[in-house]
């Protein structure tokens, strides 16, 4: 249980949760799209980021939701399911926008520190997927109270793994092919343990040649484009990282945003080529050599996941040890409701 704060200091960390939230949110070797989220504790009560929206956000926008926190301790504690749905312990009478809670907020809940932020950084994850993760982080990380959870779907499990740790009280948690928690008894604190641990955990991307966007556009036509962002390109522009693409999915936001695993087009082959032969119409493929295209209806998500994947594998140097996501670690993560409802949410803000 977190002591309560007073209304005037509760208030001043609010806005300050809100300042953090939005830079973390618009930092995309950080946060991609509806990923990652904050947390601050008023007592019992847990505020947490809203499930589909976008940190990026948090300073035009009310994105946090309140929720009950023992009853969802306890509910994890007894391995209930009820863990799973976390709008399930929402306080309604403080939740006049009616969003649910984020996926991840048992893990927020989990931590005993008053701030919490869960992000998705590209140093971090590039460390995070491979099989000697722990002997590379441990390297970086000597100075900190910090532990490694291997991957769990997030969720319930994902939650029991981390409980695990809690005795140790952790500052800073790493996700094996998910991502960093950072946590701390204030938002000045923990905007600062983020910005240290990131620079002990950087790694610096392969540079690659630009893109032909004048070849790629010409294989556009008929039902694809080119990404929002230049830098989604790298992934098929340096050979190292689009192997490593298509070896398979390394973090559940790929899996949610962009399909399990990556299409990479073989010499010739045109879009319709490639969705004949893998006989879907995924929402981006890799050109080797060229760049990458995505599906004309791809979401912003997708676009974010894109340049993610060029940032993940650009970073990963050749010939590192790397655990791919199952096939049923990404079957479970493509038939969960709790992903559904956010994918519902990303599809809805695309066409606003």
């Amino acid at each position: 249980m977190t002591s309560a704060p007073d209304t005037a200091d509760l208030q001043a960390e609010m806005a300050a949760l809100r300042a953090f939230s939005a830079a973390v949110g618009s930092d995309p070797s950080l946060t991609q799209a509806a990923g990652g989220n904050t947390s601050i504790k008023d007592g019992d009560t847990l505020w947490i980021k809203a499930s589909g929206t976008w940190l990026a956000h948090a300073l035009e926008r009310d994105i946090m939701v309140p929720v009950e926190m023992m009853p969802l301790l306890a509910a994890v504690e007894a391995d209930d399911p009820a863990a799973e749905q976390a709008h399930r312990f929402t306080i309604a009478a403080r939740n006049p926008s009616g969003l649910r809670p984020s996926i991840e907020t048992t893990v927020h809940a989990l931590m005993r520190q008053r701030v919490v932020a869960h992000v998705h950084c590209v140093d971090t994850i590039a460390l995070a997927v491979r099989t000697d993760a722990v002997a590379e982080l441990g390297q970086r990380l000597d100075s900190f109270n910090w532990a490694y959870v291997p991957y769990h779907r997030p969720g319930l499990p994902l939650a029991k793994g981390i409980a695990l740790h809690r005795a140790q009280r952790p500052d800073v948690l790493i996700l094996g092919n998910h991502g960093l928690v950072v946590a701390a008894e204030s938002v000045a604190e923990a905007e600062a343990l983020l910005r240290t641990v990131k620079q002990r955990l950087r790694q610096d991307a392969r540079p690659t040649p630009p893109a032909d966007t004048e070849r790629l556009s010409q294989l556009a036509a008929g039902g694809y484009r080119l990404p929002t962002s230049d830098a989604a390109h790298a992934v098929a522009l340096d050979p190292t990282a689009t192997k490593i693409a298509a070896g398979g999915s390394l973090y559940p936001d790929h899996v949610i945003f962009l399909g399990v695993g990556s299409a990479v087009a073989q010499p010739g082959e045109t879009p319709a080529d490639v969705q004949s032969r893998i006989e879907s119409a995924p929402a981006s493929i890799l050109f080797p050599g060229l760049g990458v295209l995505m599906r004309e209806d791809a979401s912003a998500g997708a676009d974010a996941m894109a340049r993610c994947l060029a940032d993940v594998t650009t970073r990963i140097p050749k010939g590192a040890p790397l655990r791919y996501l199952s096939e049923d670690e990404n079957h479970e993560l493509t038939n969960w409701d709790a992903e559904k409802y956010r994918q519902k949410l990303d599809a809805a803000a695309a066409k606003r």
